[in-house]
């Protein structure tokens, strides 16, 4: 696995310098660490699902979840790129492409046991939860 892996990143690295357009207008190493910090972003698992999902907003108040508004299901604090879902397991990676481009979620909540087939977004801000409201979208399901 790990070879693979290394594989992936060589040949992303050749490819970025091949790609890379001569001159002062952007050097081959701004490219790099462009591509350094996509590899880094990306998850690393192979075995990866598309499903479309219900996707909803939350935030931390009392009346969205429990007593322990800033406490996730896993034990953990609530923070950006948590994501609540009944039908994953804790600690399932997801990318939701069309609505946050490459940005990793980890399921570490679960919502209210009427809700199995939803994906709950923690938004730092009740406003930002309601703004973002109820959508429909592709997810990328990692898993391994």
């Amino acid at each position: 696995m790990k070879s693979s892996i290394i594989s992936i990143i060589i040949g992303a690295i050749q490819v970025a310098i091949a790609a890379a357009p001569t001159g002062a207008v952007n050097p081959p190493h701004e490219y790099l660490a462009e591509l350094v910090s996509v590899i880094a972003e990306t998850p690393f698992e192979t075995d990866r699902k598309t499903i479309t999902a219900t996707l909803t907003g939350y935030s931390s108040t009392v009346d969205q979840t429990d007593d322990t508004p800033f406490l996730t299901a896993s034990n953990t604090s609530v923070r950006d790129g948590v994501v609540a879902a009944n039908f994953l397991p804790i600690g399932t990676k997801i990318q939701i492409p069309k609505l946050f481009g490459n940005k990793v979620f980890v399921v570490e909540d679960r919502m209210h046991q009427r809700f199995n087939d939803r994906i709950d977004i923690w938004f730092a801000d009740r406003e930002l939860a309601k703004q973002f409201g109820l959508r429909k979208a592709t997810v990328v399901v990692f898993e391994g």
